[in-house]
């Protein structure tokens, strides 16, 4: 396996990439203080993949809500906290991966000298903010429409979420059936906003299932059929969902939305947008609406 690598992008910016592993991170503030967190974070990154994969059977076995953690890592005693806390008839902790990782590696960022950072770990994003400082974070919806053509036309988003320091956002997540990991559900995208990018992984995952229908045309296979090697076994994964009737969407996302919300009311997330097929519905507006199709 290849060693680690941390490489300059400018602009405050690190690329941090290890195996399946690729992250970029970014922070402002004193450069002297900056560079000390990037080493100190690069450091902590190079011992992540092989920690993981010490313990990746035990990784890949649902979760359960009343047995302790049988973990020892830190990042994985993350993964398995965060899902623990998000209710699932079936969930393993590999379900929050990104987002443990990012959250373990913004830790080297909090430090004085810094006035904000964010680890963005494929998506899902770990954030440092300090009194007064905000970020916008861009949403893209739709996978299938984001192509080699469209980064050089310059990417048209489908929405922005502005999150400040007094929200006590700390990780933002997305999850669907187009994303790198599997869902059994058909939305587009469900991007959550949590108190930790843990957590936020693992609700993103489980609303995201909970778009979802029982429509004939949709396509799914056992996961371990699509990957062999899947944490979900012979779990039915989706793996196509064609034009399906307006009815047939609003229905999946109110069952989304339905998840989303008791996990809001909970306290286990603070806000999530949930998209499919042009339609979007959110904790803040559950009216579905059409929203920018590119």
């Amino acid at each position: 396996m290849l060693s680690a690598t941390a490489l300059h992008l400018g602009d405050g910016r690190r690329h941090f990439q290890h195996g399946p592993i690729d992250i970029v991170a970014q922070a402002e503030g004193e450069s002297a203080a900056v560079a000390s967190a990037h080493q100190a974070a690069a450091k902590r990154f190079a011992t992540i993949l092989s920690e993981l994969v010490e313990e990746l059977p035990v990784l890949r076995q649902p979760v359960s809500t009343q047995a302790p953690c049988p973990l020892s890592g830190s990042i994985a005693r993350t993964m398995w906290e965060a899902c623990q806390r998000c209710p699932s008839d079936f969930i393993t902790p590999m379900a929050a991966v990104a987002g443990s990782v990012a959250q373990e590696l913004i830790a080297f960022y909090e430090q004085p000298g810094i006035t904000r950072a964010w680890v963005n770990n494929g998506g899902d994003i770990a954030l440092y903010l300090t009194p007064g400082t905000h970020v916008e974070i861009g949403l893209f919806a739709d996978l299938s429409k984001l192509d080699g053509l469209a980064l050089q036309r310059g990417i048209s988003l489908d929405g922005r979420l502005s999150v400040d320091y007094a929200m006590g956002v700390r990780g933002i997540a997305t999850s669907g059936w187009r994303g790198r990991s599997f869902s059994m559900g058909i939305a587009d995208s469900v991007t959550v906003l949590a108190q930790s990018a843990g957590l936020a992984d693992a609700a993103a995952t489980v609303i995201a299932n909970a778009v979802n229908t029982t429509h004939p045309a949709v396509e799914r296979l056992p996961a371990n059929q699509v990957k062999d090697d899947s944490d979900l076994g012979e779990k039915l994964v989706t793996v196509h969902v064609p034009a399906l009737d307006d009815q047939t969407v609003h229905q999946a996302l109110r069952q989304g939305l339905q998840q989303a919300l008791q996990m809001k009311q909970s306290g286990l997330i603070s806000a999530s947008v949930l998209t499919c097929q042009g339609w979007m519905i959110t904790t803040d507006s559950p009216s579905i609406a059409r929203y920018l199709t590119h």
